[in-house]
Order: structure tokens, then sequence, then C-alpha cells
């Protein structure tokens, strides 16, 4: 069966959650003016036929709005999100560097020893990956990767500091083959020092007009509706209250 990510739209499968953000204190993205992108990546190191042997998932503030697989190679751009930000500038540049990135992680998994993680020391291995660029709401930003292999151990990496952590003794090994792969190291500092934290700067220049064009018409529609039908009954009891009143006076003259 392949391997699925979670709908468009919904919060991805558990495969790709590895774990809260990692790296020094929590920025404040519960703020209406925080903001969040980030990256979810699945791969495998032996697809089975028909299957890709990749899957990648953008998300901004936990909604998707791109979706990318290494069998049809066809970078999607998903709802109102990915509609609005696949005519930015950024958009094939990010497409590019997402490529090469699930290419060269890839090659990393297939140079790790099933043995680590399998107790036949043989068979697939599967990487699942984050990649997180957060704006807090005084403007600070941050970024982050967090790693599991085969959906047990998580391994973390904070691009500033270009240190590993892991989350189980039993990770010690793979650990140090991570700490000492430089070109790895230097891939992931660039992608989300540099890259990353690019697209998140054009994403928040174009924020509220993301934020309006995406929230505003079912909004605007909803209370012109409840304005129209409020106005309606108020002006039937005024016209039935006129009427009653003439007919006073009409009788009064009258008598």
């Amino acid at each position: 069966m392949r391997h699925q990510l979670s709908q468009p739209g919904a919060p991805v499968a558990n495969h790709a959650e590895v774990g809260p953000a990692c790296c020094g204190e929590p920025l404040d993205v519960t703020h209406k003016d925080a903001l969040s992108l980030s990256y979810h990546f699945f791969i495998t190191s032996q697809a089975k036929p028909g299957q890709p042997w990749c899957e990648v998932q953008g998300q901004i503030n936990g909604k998707t709005f791109l979706s990318y697989d290494c069998q049809t190679k066809e970078f999607k751009p998903i709802g109102p999100w990915g509609m609005k930000l696949k005519d930015r500038s950024f958009w094939q540049q990010q497409e590019e560097t997402v490529k090469l990135l699930v290419e060269e992680l890839r090659k990393k998994l297939l140079d790790i020893k099933a043995e680590n993680f399998t107790k036949s020391g043989t068979g697939s291995l599967t990487m699942q990956g984050r990649l997180m660029c957060e704006r807090g709401a005084d403007g600070h930003t941050r970024a982050s990767w967090q790693f599991r292999f085969n959906e047990s151990i998580t391994y973390r990496f904070d691009p500033n500091n270009r240190k590993w952590t892991v989350d189980h003794s039993g990770g010690q090994q793979v650990k140090d083959m991570l700490d000492g792969d430089r070109e790895l190291t230097m891939l992931l500092v660039r992608t989300s020092n540099g890259d990353c934290q690019s697209w998140l700067q054009q994403v928040w220049e174009h924020w509220d007009e993301t934020q309006e064009t995406t929230g505003a018409p079912a909004t605007t529609l909803h209370v012109a509706l409840f304005k129209g039908a409020a106005i309606r009954p108020i002006a039937s009891v005024f016209l039935v209250v006129l009427t009653h009143s003439i007919l006073f006076v009409v009788q009064g003259i009258v008598l």
C-alpha cells in the first residue's frame, strides 16, 4: 500500500510529525502577527513499483499550500494559499530547492546502515523530516530541522549552532555519523537559514493581502445576508404600525 500524506488542507499525518520545534526558547506563533512555514518530507530507500520514493507537503501556519512527489514530479499549489503564492517570484526557486533537497536526503538515507534501525539488519529505511521556519509576533525568526528514521528515534538539528541532538540513547551511533557529515551540515544550514528564511520573508510581505483573499469573501457574504434578513422584518413591522395609525385617525374623523 502506498504511504499516504494527509489530505490537502489537513494537518500532516503522524509520519511527518516529528515532535515539537527545537532550538532555544519557543516563539509566540499563536499571535495573529506570527507566521510559520514548514516542509514535511517522507523518503524511502526502496520504493515499491508504482509508488514514489518521496512525498513532500508545504504548510503555512499548519495549512497545506503545496505538494510534491518524486513519481509524478509535479509541484502542485494547494488551496487558496497555494493559488495565491504560485505566482510569486520565489515559487520556482522553492521548487528547485525542494527537489534538490529530497535528492540529497535520499543519498544520505542510502548511506545509513539498516542494521541501526531494523532487527534483521536488512530491508528498506524510511526518513520522516520537517524543516520549520518561524516568525514570532515580535518579528524574531528561527529555523529548525527534525528527522525520524523508520518511525523510531528522533534527531534534531539546530542550524544556528550546527549541533545534532537525539532523544534516545540508542541513536548515538547515527548521531555521531550525522555530526561528522560536513556536506549534510552545510546543506541543512544553507536551506534553513538562507532559502527558507527568504521564503518566509516573502510570504510575510504578502501576509495581509493573502489573509484578505482567503478570509474575506465568506465573512462579507455572511454579514450581507444577515443585514438583508434583519432589514426586511423591521420594515414590515413599521408598515403594519403605520397602517393601524392611519385607520385610527380616519375613524376619529368619521366619528
